[in-house]
């Protein structure tokens, strides 16, 4: 599909008004019908709908930044000839975040059969929402729900997440792991963590009292880190149960 039918019919060519453009562009090009012999990712469909995804991420919190459009820009291969036109779609889906999810749904089903993709699709979202070097909550929300409409286990949102957010307060953060440790490898790494920071250990090497102290409360959010850990996966397995009987 020639971005010249797109331009016209969003009415680019004649200064035409562009409201209700975004939602009127896939009914008038079909761009719900994917040829089969071409790869998902690589028609205007899907160019359309990760432009506009992305957009509205930047501003899901409130403000479209430049340097998140130009994050943008640096993350996704533009077809050549066409940057104005991607930047015309781009400032358009910056108007507000509205139908979002729409649109994270239609990239699902082009990539259905590829997950990896679908992944690598949220980690240029999150390098976008982390251009400007703050993780805001509603953009934290809004790529969490991308996440689950991609079919993603909060598992997976949560490791591709630690890799552009450092988070003190994150339970993983605390004990130094990533997301996707296994629970028996969580288990080694939380106790020796509890032994190393022990109060009698620290102690028995001649630590003075008032850093035994610091201990303690070191000690209290290691324990209250793992806990929380092993409260979130077992409510991920009771939700996997439900979904899959």
């Amino acid at each position: 599909m020639p971005w010249k039918a797109i331009s016209q019919a969003m009415g680019w060519e004649k200064g035409g008004a562009l409201r209700d453009a975004l939602a009127a562009l896939w009914a008038r090009l079909g761009l719900d019908r994917l040829s089969a012999r071409t790869p998902a990712h690589r028609t205007v469909a899907f160019t359309i709908a990760v432009t506009t995804l992305a957009a509205k991420m930047a501003k899901a919190d409130g403000v479209a930044l430049p340097v998140e459009a130009e994050a943008f820009e640096r993350v996704f291969q533009i077809p050549p000839g066409e940057e104005t036109n991607l930047k015309r779609l781009y400032h358009l889906a910056t108007q507000d975040v509205a139908g979002y999810e729409v649109y994270a749904g239609k990239i699902a089903r082009m990539l259905k059969d590829e997950p990896e993709l679908l992944q690598s699709v949220l980690e240029c979202l999150f390098h976008i929402a982390a251009a400007d070097g703050v993780l805001h909550p509603a953009e934290d929300a809004f790529l969490e729900t991308v996440a689950k409409t991609f079919g993603l286990s909060r598992l997976e949102y949560l490791t591709i997440r630690a890799s552009f957010v450092h988070d003190p307060a994150s339970p993983y953060e605390i004990l130094g792991v990533r997301p996707d440790i296994s629970d028996a490898d969580l288990k080694v790494r939380y106790r020796a963590l509890v032994r190393e920071h022990h109060p009698d250990r620290l102690a028995a090497n001649g630590v003075p009292p008032e850093f035994r102290c610091v201990a303690d409360r070191r000690l209290a959010a290691i324990n209250a880190a793992y806990d929380a850990i092993l409260k979130e996966r077992a409510g991920a397995q009771e939700d996997c149960q439900e979904r899959c009987p």
